[in-house]
């Protein structure tokens, strides 16, 4: 039977394709830090991924593993509260992508719209692989084998999500099935007690009949605060709701977290791909040297030509970095000429810097002390297992591969 879903479990993952910029920073790090505090966090290293794109030459790989590590607890991420490992450190994410890969359709993996677009952006690449077509699978896998409630991701992400929810319906309405499960779940039903019994039947109602989501809600929530049912009946219960069948691997719910776009120092979106980047431990000099060289408003060819704030990079900067009266300061003197572009620069340089002498201040005392990173991580690999290790064994239940 069925684990419960963790309704307070985060799952997250980057690869290790270099060293860390401000975009990664703000797009998802510093999100990361603020989530370990309301959540059971689960940050992986997704090396295995690395390799969907990067497999003609994986050298680099494990030491950008360790490299990102460092960043993470460089930025704010506590190994205290956040377990932190590398995703292949725990074999069941491949044993599961593999049992997945044996239910879901090829035509749901070509439709995933990166697919298509990372080929035409990678067009130098040899990308006709099986890996490169199953990543948002082994993805899906990542996710799911910890039974999260939710998956931290930006808009333009949420297509990922998508389909691993869709490959938990599927695997569900395969697997999620056992000999007279409705009575089981009506048996199960009359253990809330009466009264709870009679909610959770008119919610279940409700929500069957005519699609209502605060029915349902209100019934999982009236199931999952019950202590007197077993966590067999818990999990038959929760899956009674939405068919008739268990749920093994429950489909999580997206957490749409703010992503500022961080514009790099050509004004384009700070990538590793445009090398227009300001790295999470670069020296102070050099960015303080490299910010002042970055493109601004191009309508402003002299000091006294009044500028335009929202056509210049510098000022995306300044709505990360800026406090109100300094942005409102910008804008006066930026389009009355009453300032100029270097001065525009300065209070933001002064907190970019400020920043990133912190996170070097934090990296160092991991550098110096390599062994201590690689405790973090074993630990943080052991600890994953013991969650992905019950996950797969009731996935194997399930898919009749439980030999005793």
């Amino acid at each position: 039977m069925a684990g419960p879903q963790s309704t307070k479990r985060v799952v997250s993952g980057m690869r290790p394709t270099g060293a860390l910029h401000l975009g990664n920073f703000h797009g998802a790090l510093k999100n990361w830090v603020e989530l370990q505090y309301q959540y059971e966090c689960y940050f992986f290293i997704a090396d295995w991924h690395a390799l969907t794109t990067g497999y003609e030459d994986p050298s680099k790989i494990a030491g950008h593993s360790i490299e990102m590590a460092i960043d993470w607890l460089a930025a704010g991420v506590n190994p205290g509260v956040a377990t932190l490992f590398v995703q292949s450190r725990v074999p069941e994410h491949a044993e599961l992508h593999l049992l997945l890969s044996m239910i879901t359709p090829l035509g749901w993996l070509e439709r995933v719209p990166t697919y298509k677009d990372q080929q035409e952006q990678l067009k130098d690449q040899d990308l006709a692989t099986y890996g490169f077509l199953g990543y948002p699978l082994l993805q899906s896998a990542d996710i799911l084998i910890y039974r999260p409630a939710f998956v931290p991701v930006g808009e333009d992400q949420v297509a990922h999500v998508e389909i691993t929810r869709e490959v938990a319906r599927r695997f569900n309405h395969l697997y999620g099935r056992e000999l007279d499960f409705e009575l089981k779940a009506e048996k199960a039903a009359r253990s809330l007690g009466s009264r709870n019994a009679a909610l959770y039947r008119d919610h279940r109602r409700r929500y069957q009949e005519a699609g209502d989501r605060e029915a349902l809600e209100k019934a999982r929530s009236l199931v999952q605060n019950n202590a007197r049912i077993t966590v067999a009946d818990r999990e038959r219960l929760l899956g009674y709701l939405e068919g008739t069948g268990v749920t093994i691997l429950p489909e999580p719910d997206v957490l749409l977290t703010a992503t500022p776009k961080v514009p790099g120092l050509d004004g384009r979106k700070m990538s590793k791909s445009y090398n227009n980047t300001i790295g999470l431990r670069e020296d102070p000099d050099v960015v303080t040297k490299r910010l002042k060289a970055m493109q601004t408003d191009p309508a402003r060819k002299r000091r006294s030509d009044p500028g335009d704030p929202e056509k210049c990079p510098v000022w995306g900067l300044h709505k990360i970095y800026s406090d109100e009266p300094t942005r409102n300061w910008v804008q006066q003197g930026c389009r009355t000429a009453g300032i100029g572009c270097l001065d525009c620069k300065k209070p933001l340089i002064d907190s970019v810097v400020a920043e990133i002498s912190a996170m070097r201040k934090r990296a160092q005392e991991y550098q110096d002390n390599p062994e201590l990173v690689r405790g973090i991580i074993n630990e943080g690999c052991e600890k994953a297992r013991e969650v992905t290790r019950q996950t797969l064994h009731e996935v194997r239940e399930a898919m009749g591969l439980s030999y005793r």
